[in-house]
């Protein structure tokens, strides 16, 4: 026998039941949108079989692991289905769109509906036979070998550099790919998908968070999709699609000149952005720039300024750290937590009013808010602009129309900036923007703010269900989007990381989100910060930035 211990209570199993069996056991009872479980803080597959004393806990679907072991999973089904009809053509998983994930599809002519419709058939026939999903080890020189017999040389280039002798493998019939994540027991498990055709490529989607049981409407988002074609354009200038890329450049001592371009690309883009609110010079008052955590806002509304200096134009800022309300005004989440992130934590009412004077040229004063206290002291500044002079606001609410409801759209330039990452692990699995903004958090926390790598990844979950409240519904509304995240980062951000994910201890629910991200950057040869420019946005995060914050 066994003892399983689950929210602190024990139960009796015999030795060799399944973690599914064990999560749906009426005694435990938790069944509901399962995908995963946790043994001993570490996320293994509903088939694992339990052999020793353990903690367990559920992962479903109703968490960000829980999607993203779904995700996944259809996307190995997808594969098997893509090469039933197309053998030996290629499809490369390539972004997030919507929360859903987009695929270029290279079949040697353009991807017709019909096409989409041949493969999403192909998926739902494998879903019906229930096949299995299976994990193995390999020694790393095995791997290496089996996707050169097959021709993935992008698979194979990873291998060369991958900081570890043994690599897991997902399989599916005859389909097998890196693993990252414990799949779910078999194909039968995943019936809620769609697939839409969305040329050049097509649309894998998924259940969301919010709502597991359904297939929610797709949202076309076509600015934020304009900007990844952009960046899929820059990775063909600097000839870095993928980590093994970036590692061969690394290892041969050549990633200089890719720091250089990768920076001179975004200076270019900002620089462009300046010129787009010259153009418009007299009517913009207010540049807003909104976006998630760790999306390089303030680095970005520095640069922004100064190439609007270098257009004429003078620019004045405002902070809405200012506008707080007090701690006991301030509004509670669902746990009864304060909830800094909801735009009712702001007093709106006083914020616009100075904006609306601002706007006629009066003078404001400006409070000074106090984090400490939880409330206004310290007096005021007095601020007076002139008329043709804009001012920048940078805050994670400035594309909500209500911050500024006190001025006319047409007065108001929306920037909407975001990290979204440009380089994939291989042509099969991509790197979330998620994980690249919360490398940059982990690393600034510990560096300037004091907080461990266990409160950062604590606290991330509640993070970003305020991304998903405040702003993501949101970034729609912009002018232009701003891609902060730059193709080598990952490697310098990992000398940092590292160390202090490792301090995560495996007795607390956070260590398997810890481990999770240090296999991942295993997968990166490590890049010094002596050539990074002192105005990159790296530096937000790293230190040593020319900027002051």
């Amino acid at each position: 026998m066994l003892i399983i211990t689950q929210s602190g209570n024990e139960y009796e199993f015999k030795k060799g039941t399944t973690v599914k069996e064990i999560l749906e056991d009426p005694r435990i009872g938790i069944a509901n949108h399962l995908v995963a479980g946790k043994l001993n803080n570490i996320i293994v597959s509903l088939s694992t079989k339990v052999e020793t004393d353990s903690r367990i806990a559920p992962v479903s679907m109703l968490t960000y692991e829980g999607r993203k072991i779904y995700q996944e999973s259809l996307s190995l089904i997808l594969l098997k289905a893509f090469y039933d009809i197309f053998p030996k053509k290629r499809i490369v998983i390539a972004h997030s769109i919507s929360r859903e994930i987009f695929c270029n599809v290279h079949i040697g002519s353009p991807l017709r509906k019909a096409d989409v419709a041949q493969i999403k058939k192909r998926m739902k026939e494998l879903i019906d036979q229930d096949l299995p999903f299976k994990e193995e080890t390999w020694e790393k020189n095995k791997a290496k070998k089996y996707f050169a017999g097959i021709k993935l040389e992008d698979k194979v280039k990873f291998l060369t550099y991958l900081g570890s002798e043994k690599v897991k493998l997902s399989k599916l019939h005859k389909i097998r790919d890196i693993c990252y994540y414990p799949l779910l027991p078999s194909t039968r498990y995943l019936s809620k998908f769609d697939l839409l055709c969305y040329p050049p490529g097509l649309v894998l989607r998924f259940p969301q968070i919010s709502n597991p049981d359904t297939i929610t409407k797709f949202k076309e988002q076509k600015p934020l999709f304009s900007v990844l074609i952009e960046d899929e354009a820059w990775s063909k200038i600097l000839k870095v699609k993928n980590v093994g890329d970036l590692n061969e450049l690394i290892a041969n001592k050549n990633v200089s000149d890719i720091i250089k371009i990768a920076e001179a690309l975004q200076e270019k883009k900002i620089a462009e952005i300046a010129d787009q609110i010259k153009e418009k010079e007299g009517q913009i008052k207010f540049i807003l720039i909104a976006g998630p955590s760790s999306s390089g806002k303030t680095t970005f509304s520095k640069r922004l300024s100064i190439q609007l200096r270098v257009n004429g134009i003078n620019t004045e800022t405002i902070s809405t750290d200012d506008y707080f309300k007090a701690r006991e005004e301030t509004p509670r989440d669902e746990n009864g937590d304060y909830d800094f992130e909801s735009i009712e934590a702001l007093d709106l009412k006083l914020l616009n009013k100075h904006l609306a004077m601002l706007f006629k040229g009066k003078t404001i004063k400006v409070p000074k808010f106090n984090f400490n206290l939880g409330r206004r002291s310290g007096g005021t500044t007095v601020k007076k602009v002139p008329k043709d002079m804009p001012m920048i606001i940078e805050g994670i609410h400035c594309l909500n129309e209500r911050l500024t409801s006190s001025i006319t759209r047409k007065n108001k330039y929306f920037i909407y900036v975001s990290a979204l990452t440009q380089l994939n692990i291989d042509d099969f699995n991509r790197i979330p923007t998620t994980d690249n903004r919360l490398l940059r958090r982990l690393v600034r926390d510990s560096l300037f703010r004091g907080y461990t790598a266990l409160e950062t990844i604590r606290r991330w979950s509640s993070v970003r269900k305020g991304e998903e409240k405040n702003i993501f519904p949101f970034q729609g509304r912009a002018d232009i989007m701003f891609n902060s995240a730059l193709n080598y980062e990952l490697a310098v951000l990992k000398r940092y990381a590292l160390p202090i994910l490792k301090d995560v201890p495996q007795t607390v629910p956070e260590y398997s989100e810890a481990q999770r991200i240090i296999n991942f950057l295993t997968g990166f040869l490590s890049i010094g910060i002596k050539e990074i420019p002192h105005n990159s946005i790296i530096r937000e995060f790293v230190g040593n930035s020319s900027f002051n914050y």
